[in-house]
Order: structure tokens, then C-alpha cells, then sequence
């Protein structure tokens, strides 16, 4: 199986890394808030070797990842992801975002429709609640332990105690998660998504959607778990994975590579 590392340049000051493994259709996989790229790579084997090319590029601000980072937007993040899948000279990708990844994957299709043959969104939180609620689509508390989950200076007891929280089901191991985090880098990425109005890219471009939510989770909540589908109709598909939460790939990974590689096939 084909696998490298690079780095894609997109400008003097911008430069974005990238694992690429595979070869074949071509599947982007973008992380999760404050999360790199090597979270992905137990998604991204598997669908390698089931015949796809698939590229995890390091989000701006994480590992080899450079560029401006200060007053920037959605729309930036997704320029970086855009000039990936353009640099990979191939047909249209499908663009799969896990929890915070959605937002970006969302925004790519929205200003860059040309590139992109379909959205998975993982964990999604839609950023909308149901249509009459006036609930907030994720509550204070919520995002307190979300950030909680990545601070330094508190101890791994703690952490994990807000791991479980946010992140992972009842009787899912969260200490798969204590490492892996960028505070500073869950902190621009939270500044940039409040700097993005929703109506900006909620409704991902025209691209189909594969919309795979997890039983347990906090942040994307079952009951939220129709928002997409409500607002954007027959485009979505949705599918739930049962003992899991926010975190959901550490938690069941292969049945989300079953979700996904069920619905390309179907979809191709």
C-alpha cells in the first residue's frame, strides 16, 4: 500500500501536511477539535486498503501545519483542505469530518462544490437545534469539559473524569484520548468556528451526506440527530452507531468503516 508524508504549499506563509496512503477514489479525512491528523489513521488503513486513496492533512496550527492564525474564519481552514484535494490532481473527494471536522468539511463544500463528491460527517454537531427549540446546540457545560479535556495543567484523573463526559460513552475507555491534544490549537479553532456565521456553510454546498451520529453522544445528540435531514431533506442519510459517544472512532471504529464504505459504494 502506497504511504507517504508531505507537505502540500500553498502560499509563502501557508503550508499544510499530509499523510497519503492508498490508491484509488479519493477520501480526505479532517480531525476533530484541538485533534490532529494521526487520529485518523485508524479510519484511514482500513479504507486504504479497501481500495481508496486517502489523505489526512494536519490542520493549520498542528504539527508541520503553518500559516496565519489570528482573526481568521472557517473559510481559511477550508482554502487549506481545497488546496489538498486540488493539489491531488484526481477526481472530486469525498470529505469526511470528524466533530469539528464536520464544520470544516461543511465550509469546503460550501465555497468549493467543484471538489467535492460528498460530506461523512462523524459526531456532527449540525449547529442548529430542531426547528421550534430554543435550546442552544451545545450547551455551556458541554463545552467547559470539552475544553477541560485538553487543558496541560490539570491532572490526567481530572481530564479523564471530563473525558468521559463529553467524549465517550458509559463503559468506553477514555484513556485512549489523554493524549493526542493542541490546547492552543483547540482554542483558534473554537475562536475561528464563533467568527463563522452557521448560515455560511450549514448547508454544505449541494453534495450528498452521509450523517453518522453515535448513541451516547452529549455534543450531537440524538435528538439532534435530524437537524441536517429536516433543513437540507433527501441529501442526508442518517445512520446511527450504537456504545459510543463524541469521540465515536476510538470507540467503534469499524462500524463506522462499514457506515462509510456501505455508502460509497451505494453512492458511486
Amino acid at each position: 500500500m502506497l504511504k507517504q508524508k508531505y507537505q502540500v504549499n500553498i502560499s509563502r506563509d501557508i503550508s499544510i501536511e499530509v499523510y497519503d496512503e492508498g490508491v484509488g477514489p479519493l477520501i480526505i479525512l479532517l480531525p476533530s477539535l484541538g485533534r490532529g491528523a494521526k487520529d485518523l489513521e485508524e479510519l484511514a488503513v482500513p479504507l486504504a486498503l479497501e481500495g481508496y486513496r486517502v489523505l489526512r492533512p494536519e490542520p493549520r496550527g498542528n504539527a508541520a501545519s503553518i500559516g496565519p492564525l489570528e482573526n481568521k474564519t472557517l473559510h481559511d481552514w477550508a482554502s487549506d483542505i481545497a488546496a489538498v484535494i486540488s493539489q491531488a490532481n484526481q477526481d472530486p473527494a469525498w470529505v469526511v469530518g470528524h466533530a469539528h471536522g464536520n464544520w470544516i468539511a461543511r465550509t469546503v463544500a460550501t465555497d468549493y462544490p467543484h471538489l467535492v463528491k460528498g460530506l461523512i460527517l462523524l459526531a456532527a454537531s449540525a449547529g442548529k437545534v430542531p426547528k421550534g427549540s430554543n435550546a442552544l446546540p451545545i450547551p455551556p457545560e458541554i463545552r467547559i469539559a470539552i475544553e477541560n479535556c485538553a487543558r496541560p495543567e490539570i491532572t490526567d484523573d481530572q481530564r479523564l473524569v471530563f473525558l468521559q463526559e463529553a467524549f465517550f460513552a458509559p463503559g468506553n475507555d477514555a484513556k485512549s484520548w489523554l493524549t493526542g491534544w493542541n490546547f492552543d490549537l483547540m482554542q483558534i479553532q473554537t475562536a475561528t468556528q464563533r467568527r463563522t456565521p452557521i448560515d455560511e456553510f450549514f448547508y454544505g454546498g449541494i453534495a450528498p451526506i452521509l450523517n453518522i451520529q453515535a448513541k451516547y453522544d452529549v455534543i450531537a445528540p440524538p435528538a439532534y440527530a435530524n437537524v441536517l435531514s429536516d433543513y437540507l431533506g433527501d441529501r442526508v442519510t442518517n445512520v446511527q452507531i450504537d456504545h459510543a459517544g463524541h469521540a465515536l472512532i476510538p470507540e467503534q471504529c469499524q462500524a463506522v468503516i462499514e457506515a462509510i464504505l456501505a455508502y460509497i459504494r451505494r453512492t458511486l
